[in-house]
């Protein structure tokens, strides 16, 4: 099988706020300790005195929550929310901070005790050829020439000295079938678009099954 595939993958902060208050402060105390030293966050945005400051308040709040008073949920949800906006806050600076080197984007991250997402950003398909679901069958692919583009296609048994057109498609892939078994052939494409035609791509050989 002939194939390539280029993926480029950016390392994303996923913040992933638990619901329960106590497991919620345990979270935020968890990243101020994780950065705290951290030699990849040198000035963190906010301080992490700030985001501490906040947990300790939050505590205290959620203490006199329990207690079932009047008037303490509310006050414990608005510490809670000053606690969500400085994590908010901070999840970007350590965005920034692994976008800087994005190769060691993910490990930079988790060293702030927080999760990590990869996001896809970009994957080039280009022409490859593969063995079909049936013997004698071959399934082709090539790169995506425009939103509105046909695809020419063509095989050769005999070494490219002479070519065979298989059915044209609107689709970068089709399915050649009924070659022989056990024989080597050679594939190409070209394009046609609203600008042109282009040339025939490079031939690329397969074992046919």
């Amino acid at each position: 099988m002939a194939t390539t595939t280029i993926s480029i993958h950016r390392a994303t902060v996923s913040l992933k706020l638990p619901a329960k208050v106590a497991d919620f402060i345990a979270y935020g105390t968890g990243i101020v300790h994780a950065m705290t030293n951290n030699p990849a966050f040198p000035a963190p945005v906010p301080a992490l005195s700030a985001l501490s400051a906040a947990l300790s308040e939050l505590q205290a709040a959620e203490t006199l929550a329990l207690t079932k008073a009047k008037g303490t949920a509310a006050a414990r949800n608005d510490k809670r929310a000053v606690v969500v906006s400085l994590l908010q806050q901070l999840r970007g600076y350590v965005q920034a901070v692994a976008d800087a080197t994005p190769e060691n984007g993910a490990t930079i991250i988790q060293s702030a005790a927080i999760a990590v997402r990869k996001t896809p950003v970009r994957t080039t398909r280009v022409f490859a050829v593969k063995p079909g679901a049936v013997s004698g069958a071959v399934k082709i692919t090539a790169t995506i020439a425009a939103r509105r583009a046909s695809y020419e296609w063509q095989y050769s048994t005999d070494g490219g000295k002479t070519w065979v057109s298989a059915p044209a498609t609107l689709q970068a892939k089709t399915t050649v079938t009924g070659l022989p078994s056990g024989a080597t052939a050679q594939f190409r494409f070209k394009t046609v678009t609203k600008t042109g035609e282009g040339d025939w791509s490079q031939a690329i050989g397969l074992l046919v099954k």
